[in-house]
């Protein structure tokens, strides 16, 4: 059964959808979407880009105990982290809504994201091309999970230090996992990186419907696996 919407079709998860009353109509559906990365690379300043409400955030000053492990040193103007998590939501229509959640950047945090990550449709790991490292940590993670994620490159001042795909390469991710450039001040930038988003989840859900394995990830090799292996 093809379905109209990534939201549906993980929703159903493979059920008939259910007949809608002419006299009640059905709820919109939930849908939880995550925004990750490394230390300053936007997740809060996307979540509040994109988000219709005023966004839930977590922010707190950064303190000299934390000068050695959360440098700012390419973004001098960063004075606060998230210590917990960003909330924003997006109504796409009468039927749908998206609820953003943003996690902590630093591997601290870390337990906290198999909670966030709980019933999500998928991840925009966002990327400061100027320190792909810091990134590595999102990308292992959603690709050991299992839940369909696209890259987002932020570009800082619009300047590109790498393309796009010496920044795949980096990153060890194949040629399935989209990858889009995006300023995260941007709404309508913002919008369409999490469009693509969406598209990958509904591909992922359509492909689990049809009959046969489901496509696995195609190989890679980069940075990443050297620093994995070592």
């Amino acid at each position: 059964m093809a379905y109209d919407s990534a939201a549906e079709a993980v929703a159903q998860d493979g059920e008939a959808p259910q007949t809608v009353t002419a006299t009640r109509a059905r709820p919109p559906i939930p849908v939880k979407i995550l925004v990750a990365g490394g230390f300053g690379v936007g997740k809060t300043t996307t979540v509040g880009t994109i988000s219709e409400i005023a966004p839930l955030t977590t922010e707190a000053e950064m303190t000299s105990v934390a000068a050695g492990v959360d440098s700012n040193v390419l973004v001098p103007t960063k004075t606060t982290t998230t210590v917990a998590m960003d909330f924003g939501r997006i109504t796409i229509d009468e039927r749908i809504k998206l609820y953003i959640f943003g996690t902590p950047g630093q591997d601290r945090f870390g337990f906290m994201w198999k909670d966030l990550a709980n019933g999500a449709l998928g991840a925009l790991v966002l990327v400061d091309d100027r320190r792909l490292d810091d990134c590595y940590a999102a990308v292992d993670y959603f690709e050991k999970a299992g839940l369909p994620f696209v890259v987002g490159v932020n570009r800082f001042d619009g300047r590109a230090q790498h393309d796009l795909e010496t920044i795949r390469w980096a990153l060890a991710i194949g040629p399935q996992v989209p990858i889009v450039e995006l300023d995260a001040r941007s709404f309508l930038s913002v919008r369409d990186a999490v469009l693509v988003m969406l598209e990958e989840a509904l591909a992922r859900a359509r492909a689990r419907q049809a009959p046969g394995p489901a496509p696995g990830p195609a190989p890679a090799s980069g940075p990443r696996d050297a620093i994995g292996s070592g």
